[in-house]
């Protein structure tokens, strides 16, 4: 897949989504270390991690992860950042999924985003942004994401965006919304 070796950058109205580096740890760290943002990131299948960091260091060893994982083909982890400010407000992270179930092939789609700035103003340029752009990036026919119950921005803005309860477990999974691409 051509992401994997040459990492777009998307543009919208209010964000701009570019490959995450290290010099983003800092600002990043606003977000991973945001309690209230926390119990929203999907850690689903992530081996324990659940992305609450409250360290500098711990911050720098989950990009670096990131950057290991882009450079063999695992995920694209992409940074949004405010286009008024430029500040770093969470990530977006974007795989292929193969599995021997009936999600083969379905591209997954994980938003970590500081609390204050979960909504749907922000979370719908996201989601336009992947709607236009991940199917032929990642050659998915179907996006799933995560959304729990008291994620309420967040369902509203995927239901405006065209994704549906997936009313089933992923795996072992709940709360997970999916879109199949429109022809």
């Amino acid at each position: 897949m051509e992401v994997y070796k040459k990492c777009p950058e998307y543009r919208s109205k209010l964000i701009t989504l570019r490959k995450t580096v290290t010099e983003d740890a800092e600002e990043l760290l606003k977000c991973y270390s945001d309690e209230n943002a926390v119990p929203l990131f999907n850690s689903d299948n992530c081996h324990g991690d659940d992305f609450h960091y409250t360290t500098i260091e711990r911050m720098r060893q989950a990009i670096n992860f990131w950057d290991f994982s882009y450079d063999n083909g695992y995920f694209v982890r992409w940074t949004v950042i405010l286009k008024g400010t430029s500040d770093k407000i969470g990530t977006v992270e974007m795989f292929h999924r193969i599995a021997e179930d009936e999600f083969n092939h379905f591209g997954v789609l994980r938003v970590d985003l500081q609390s204050k700035f979960e909504n749907q103003q922000i979370i719908d340029e996201i989601l336009e942004i992947a709607n236009e752009n991940f199917y032929r990036e990642f050659d998915v026919e179907a996006i799933l994401t995560k959304a729990v119950p008291s994620a309420v921005e967040r369902i509203a803005s995927l239901r405006k965006n065209g994704f549906d309860s997936l009313n089933r477990k992923l795996m072992i999974y709940d709360d997970y919304f999916v879109r199949v691409q429109k022809p």
